[in-house]
């Protein structure tokens, strides 16, 4: 069943089997040019999934770039600042298509040191270094936002190739500007206000009400940076648990969600965009460390039609509001009358599309790849009825953490349809991200199943509320 919506509007296609709806694939032509869209079953499941694809005009595509001789899929060289687990994942999905993959990361033995093309040790927000790493690269792009835009809006005056453009990443790392900016392009938002001083604070509970959500607005990921206070007595233990008001602070409403969905969102230097179908993010918050962490993805969300129109919808209009290609990941809150809200956006490969490496035709990690190098846009829809990511945190600090992983990861051998992924951090800490593993099935309810069956030894006291 296609719904199209010509113009600047999305083209958006789902496929149905009885009331299961499977997912959204979003196609935005932001050169206004004609395309068609066609959308045919898979028969080897039993639910329809999507195979999306997109033709535009001949003179759209014939780009003088793209007659060039060409050894493999491409020569370019890619440079990623950072070599987390997200810039292995990346050279990873280059290995597959032979593109080189250079990383720059303070890290000896970082996680994308074993399999990158060429690591340089130091730091990305270390300005002298960048720009000596850029030499060695056709295109710069992140695996962090928390990097030096000075730096990379230097080297763009200089002709280097950044992608995404630097004014999104200045935009993107602070979350008080991201606020604005989307505000400004009419994405709908919690309301937010920035505070200077304790004055500020109470006249924002005042307005918004409590609970109020206070906000670092720098250097804040995975729930790091925010804090809660339920009432005016707590806003100063509060404000003081963020570090004060030194590094600069924002409120914002709170959001009083039921749900929190993410959609991955990918930018062609063409300016087309797609989206993966949505997916709902469960955390798991730890008050004492002051982090909220994505713990589980679920794909695809579980929302009726109209809720995943407005969420694909929002995103699409968030990342064409920015500037550059790539991948993008779009958090958001669906409310309890129904409203999607943004809470954030990554200029980057995300944690809640892990899944899309084994769930997806095309794997956000191989989609940044494309988009920053200006390769066709792959089929963003799912090629499996289900599938849920599963994050492998650090249970305990040094050997006893690792041990704990390892029982988990001997049982998820033995689940059908699981895909471990280790990162191969060389410390363990409470909290970190040390793998993950994605679960595909027949069904949601065979996937819960399947991962509960390798989380049996788990405390009990937390299972039971696992998946909501």
């Amino acid at each position: 069943m296609l719904s199209p919506n010509h113009h600047l509007g999305s083209t958006s296609a789902f496929c149905s089997n009885r009331s299961s709806l499977l997912g959204f694939g979003t196609f935005r032509n932001l050169s206004n040019k004609a395309f068609t869209y066609s959308c045919s079953r898979n028969k080897k499941h039993s639910a329809c999934t999507m195979a999306c694809h997109t033709t535009v005009k001949s003179d759209f595509l014939q780009r003088e770039d793209d007659i060039t001789p060409t050894h493999g899929i491409s020569e370019t060289i890619v440079g990623v600042l950072g070599g987390g687990q997200l810039g292995r994942m990346l050279c990873q999905a280059a290995s597959q298509m032979s593109i080189k993959v250079n990383i720059l990361d303070p890290m000896e033995n970082c996680p994308a040191s074993f399999i990158s093309h060429r690591h340089m040790v130091g730091s990305y927000n270390d300005s002298t270094k960048v720009e000596e790493f850029a030499k060695s690269c056709g295109i710069l792009t992140v695996e962090i936002e928390h990097v030096d835009a000075n730096t990379l809006e230097k080297l763009e005056k200089q002709g280097v190739d950044c992608q995404p453009k630097a004014s999104t990443i200045r935009i993107i790392q602070d979350k008080f500007l991201q606020k604005v900016h989307f505000s400004r392009n009419n994405i709908p938002l919690p309301k937010f206000m920035q505070i200077n001083d304790h004055e500020n604070a109470k006249s924002a509970g005042q307005e918004f009400g409590y609970p109020l959500m206070i906000k670092s607005r720098r250097l804040a990921y995975d729930g790091r940076g925010n804090a809660v206070a339920k009432t005016e007595k707590e806003l100063t233990s509060a404000i003081n648990a963020l570090g004060g008001f030194a590094h600069g602070l924002y409120v914002e409403q709170w959001a009083p969600f039921v749900k929190e969905l993410a959609v991955i969102v990918a930018r062609g230097r063409d300016n087309y965009i797609l989206c993966y179908p949505a997916v709902e993010t469960i955390h798991r918050q730890d008050d004492m460390l002051m982090e909220n962490i994505c713990h589980i993805v679920k794909a695809p969300a579980n929302e009726s039609w109209k809720i995943l129109k407005l969420a694909t919808d929002i995103a699409s209009r968030a990342v064409a509001s920015l500037e550059g290609a790539g991948v993008f990941a779009v958090e958001l809150f669906l409310t309890e009358d129904g409203q999607i809200l943004l809470n954030e956006v990554a200029p980057r490969p995300h944690n809640s599309g892990h899944h899309t490496i084994e769930a997806c035709y095309t794997s956000q990690y191989e989609q940044h790849l494309r988009a920053i190098i200006g390769l066709p846009l792959g089929d963003p829809s799912m090629k499996v009825p289900a599938a849920m990511m599963y994050n492998i945190l650090g249970e305990d600090e040094g050997e006893a953490g690792f041990i704990l992983a390892n029982h988990i990861i001997k049982r998820a051998l033995c689940s059908p349809g699981a895909t471990i992924h280790w990162y191969d951090k060389p410390d363990m800490r409470k909290q970190r991200k040390m793998g993950h593993i994605t679960v595909v099935g027949p069904s949601m309810g065979v996937v819960e199943t399947r991962v509960k069956s390798f989380l049996k030894e788990e405390s009990s006291e937390e299972t039971p509320g696992l998946f909501s």
